[in-house]
């Protein structure tokens, strides 16, 4: 029998709802606001979800985009809403809803909805993210099919100046549609014949060569052996040097094998204007996969992302640019993640200050249009603080007050009271 957990703060609806749905079999419960909502979905783990917009405590969106984030949506949800609430019910489909009722429901409307979630056991699963989502990048277009060429010719690639998530970026893109896929990485004990047998066609992956063990770097070794016999491709990555590993013990013919065919990471230097679009995609899919809570970049954030030099580590800056947004992601406390997030967790390579990192968006500006902009910001801050006393601000700013009339107009500093008295 299945359980439905109906989640609505008036008591006559739930009651309603709940004498419905028992009459056509289900296993009703209710609850009357989110608190109440959580502890029954972490108790009994219904089969459906129908869940009202508004609520005291949490709204219902809010619900589901923290199940969302979380990871718990393991069972279909429908929205209930009323008339002014509809536009608010579908932009909740984006958060894994599966439909919405209308208020007052129609009983044959409640009824097909319900089946038709019961039915529809879980979302498909989205796509995995690849390079073909940076295509508007030249220079990323360009390392798409340097990449695949080399794949083409080669049952052996390494990537260079990627690991983990970046890394895996990059294999699925070599990854045909229904291919099998095998993380060599997670696999601790022997591989086997029949394990490489099941996984025919697909791919292998390596995230980091520098984290597999004795026994891992033996499975390594077998499976290269029989890549072409089984029409295997492997993919390894690796932000280490060859000599790096050579010199913490891995077999030297090993190295050989894997070396002969790489494809280094492009350098993110000199591309700043593309950096947005790319930490905005990751961003997007940290999101859609529920890896991280709702989030997205401040004009700010972006501006201050395009302005990173990228120059601590270029060999592994994809990797530290993949890190970065899914940090920005999990320990911004907004829904907005600000410019003050980007200086906060950006990489500590002795570069600018936070404060200079405030500024830099100015940088990217002709000088005319900087400088207008910079002292616009200068006036404005000191009127505040001299509480738009017009003769302090003067002498701070060693202008004479109508030169500084003046010039508070050109920019447009809006005068209060005082100051314009």
């Amino acid at each position: 029998m299945a359980i439905v957990l109906v989640v609505d703060d008036e008591v006559g609806i739930r009651e309603l709802l709940s004498e419905i749905l028992i009459d056509e079999g289900y296993d009703v419960r209710l609850a009357e606001n989110a608190t109440a909502a959580r502890l029954v979905r972490e108790e009994l783990r219904p089969d459906l979800v129908l869940l009202d917009i508004w609520m005291p405590d949490t709204d219902g969106i809010s619900l589901l985009k923290e199940w969302h984030a979380a990871g718990h949506l393991n069972m279909p949800v429908v929205m209930m809403s009323g008339h002014g609430t509809i536009d608010t019910a579908v932009e909740a489909t984006r958060f894994g809803a599966f439909d919405f009722l209308e208020k007052p429901i129609a009983l044959q409307k409640l009824l097909s909805t319900v089946q038709k979630a019961l039915k529809h056991d879980k979302p498909p699963a989205r796509p995995a993210l690849t390079l073909e989502a940076f295509s508007r990048s030249a220079f990323v277009k360009e390392f798409k099919r340097r990449l695949e060429q080399a794949a083409a010719k080669s049952p052996v690639l390494l990537l260079k100046g990627a690991n983990g998530g970046m890394a895996e970026i990059c294999a699925r893109t070599l990854q045909p549609p229904r291919a099998p896929w095998l993380d060599l990485s997670g696999i601790s004990s022997a591989l086997t014949q029949e394990m490489l047998e099941k996984v025919s066609g697909g791919i292998l992956f390596v995230p980091d060569l520098a984290v597999l063990g004795k026994m891992q770097q033996m499975n390594l070794a077998f499976a290269i052996e029989r890549l072409e016999k089984l029409n295997l491709q492997l993919i390894a990555a690796s932000v280490s040097s060859i000599t790096a590993l050579n010199e913490a013990g891995w077999d030297s013919k090993l190295l050989t094998r894997l070396s002969e065919i790489w494809v280094a990471m492009p350098s993110l230097a000199g591309h700043g204007d593309e950096l947005p679009e790319i930490a905005s995609l990751l961003l997007s899919n940290f999101v859609e996969r529920g890896e991280v809570p709702l989030r997205r970049f401040s004009t700010a954030a972006l501006n201050a992302l395009r302005t990173l030099s990228w120059k601590r580590q270029p060999e592994s800056s994809w990797s530290d640019l993949y890190a970065l947004v899914r940090n920005l992601a999990v320990t911004s406390l907004d829904e907005e993640i600000s410019a003050d997030d980007v200086a906060r967790v950006m990489p500590d390579d002795g570069g600018e200050s936070p404060e200079v990192l405030s500024l830099l968006p100015l940088f990217d500006q002709p000088l005319r249009e900087a400088r207008d902009a910079f002292e616009k910001m200068y006036f404005e801050h000191h009127l505040r603080l001299e509480g738009g006393n017009m003769t302090k601000l003067a002498e701070r700013s060693g202008l004479e007050r109508t030169h500084l009339y003046r010039k508070l107009k050109q920019l447009d500093v809006k005068l209060g009271k005082r100051g314009e008295e």
